[in-house]
């Protein structure tokens, strides 16, 4: 349970009398006033988490207290309490900047209510905060680089797909950088609220939909208290759904209809909320296919599909090597604090030949680990992964340098070295079975 200090005034005492009892059972720290001028003297001098005031009181009236209070501490909420005859006053007190407003007599379950929802706001505006304070604090974001062709036209799709509020669908091999274009649409966009991405395919389908829509208090065993989800905390800003084709059939659902009429419920409640968000999903996937095969709902996929970002992959676009490793140099200094001179033109080349199958993030990668294990301030093709220089020996076994055996021993290590050792995967991409895999491997260790 959420709880903080109020401050409560009015002037009669069986109301503050109830108020007190009602929200010291839900765990709130609470001070009583009878008269406005001391609550404001109070709250200025050690503001509270929240100020709960009647509007009709002797002296100063709970109207004063509102615009005094929040003329020093503009983000302190206000809930306003009055009778049936002063909804003129508590229409106005909303226009000041009050929170809510509640009728005399006060129901002790609208009061619980009322107060519980204004600290779920409060502490996920603060989280907000934190987080726009990581932000800034952070390393400098991923860039987006590159001079061909391929890469200019995704520059002028990102500028158009900024502009709108359709739903973007980011599509591009692993490693190209699918967050990083989300980003950059959701930094032209103009959108004030935050970024917050979502990794639809590191959860499993209940704890990715508490971790969207949140839960109310109960839902499950061990919700002890309500909790706002991820489209809660987008409100005002971006969605980010990676990975969109790793989302269960079920929970598909729930996220058309989010899409759809922009209203959700938290998992275990019936209250609708609406989301102020813009979506943006990001697969490496073909979802075309996977709606043929059944995988994928059609009506979801048309509705994400509106507007296609494709990210080119790097062996499409060799030719902005030499400009990534620039920026990738940069970024290891940072992180390793070694300062590389120069990448000679034969390192580009090698880098150059190799295909990338994990794309840019595969290249930044490589140039970091090269950087943390050489010794020197000059890169040398030796220095270089070996997958990464196999291309080139394979070149020059075409010229009668290397054998066929040879080669074949080289590019199997390589395989098996990008499966991380897991013999079954390296098979079946090399095209073999894992027991003819395993004799070659033994070969080669009896042959030292």
């Amino acid at each position: 349970m959420i709880s903080g200090r109020i401050i409560i005034v009015d002037d009669d005492p069986v109301t503050l009398s109830i108020f007190e009892r009602i929200l010291t059972r839900e765990g709130h720290r609470v001070e009583s006033f009878a008269e406005a001028g001391k609550a404001a003297a109070a709250a200025l001098e050690a503001p509270p988490d929240l100020v709960i005031t009647d509007l009709k009181m002797p002296g100063e009236s709970g109207l004063s207290l509102l615009d005094r209070v929040r003329a020093q501490v503009p983000d302190l909420p206000v809930i306003v309490v009055t009778g049936h005859s002063s909804i003129e006053s508590a229409v106005e007190a909303m226009k000041k900047g009050a929170y809510d407003y509640l009728q005399k007599p006060v129901d002790p379950d609208d009061l619980a209510f009322v107060v519980r929802r204004v600290f779920e706001a409060v502490e996920l505006r603060d989280e907000n905060r934190v987080l726009r304070a990581e932000l800034a604090q952070a390393p400098p974001a991923p860039r987006l680089l590159g001079e061909h062709a391929g890469m200019k036209r995704l520059f002028d799709r990102i500028d158009k797909a900024a502009r709108v509020m359709s739903h973007v669908l980011i599509t591009g091999e692993t490693g190209t950088g699918k967050e990083v274009v989300a980003k950059e649409i959701h930094r032209r966009s103009g959108r004030r609220g935050p970024f917050v991405p979502v990794h639809c395919g590191a959860l499993a389908e209940t704890l990715l939909e508490n971790e969207l829509f949140g839960h109310e208090k109960g839902a499950f065993t061990g919700a002890g208290e309500a909790r706002a989800g991820l489209v809660e905390a987008a409100q005002g800003g971006t969605l980010f759904l990676d990975e969109v084709a790793c989302v269960s059939a079920a929970l598909q659902i729930k996220l058309l209809r989010l899409l759809q009429e922009r209203t959700f419920r938290r998992v275990g409640g019936t209250r609708e909320f609406r989301a102020d968000v813009r979506f943006l999903a990001a697969t490496n996937r073909e979802l075309a296919s996977l709606v043929s095969k059944g995988e994928f709902r059609e009506d979801l996929y048309h509705r994400l599909n509106v507007v296609i970002v494709e990210i080119p992959p790097l062996r499409e676009r060799r030719s902005d090597i030499p400009i990534l490793v620039d920026e990738f140099l940069k970024r290891a200094f940072l992180s390793t604090g070694k300062r590389i001179s120069g990448v000679p033109r034969e390192v580009i080349e090698v880098l150059s030949l190799y295909d990338w199958p994990g794309n840019v993030r595969e290249l930044e990668n490589v140039i970091e680990g090269t950087i943390a294990l050489m010794d020197g301030q000059t890169i040398r093709p030796a220095d270089l992964p070996e997958r990464v220089r196999m291309p080139l020996l394979a070149e020059k076994a075409g010229n009668g340098m290397m054998s066929l055996e040879e080669m074949e021993r080289r590019h199997i290590r390589r395989v098996l070295e990008a499966c991380k050792g897991d013999r079954g995967k390296a098979a079946k991409a090399l095209g073999i079975d894992k027991s003819t895999l395993w004799r070659k491997l033994k070969e080669y260790e009896e042959a030292g």
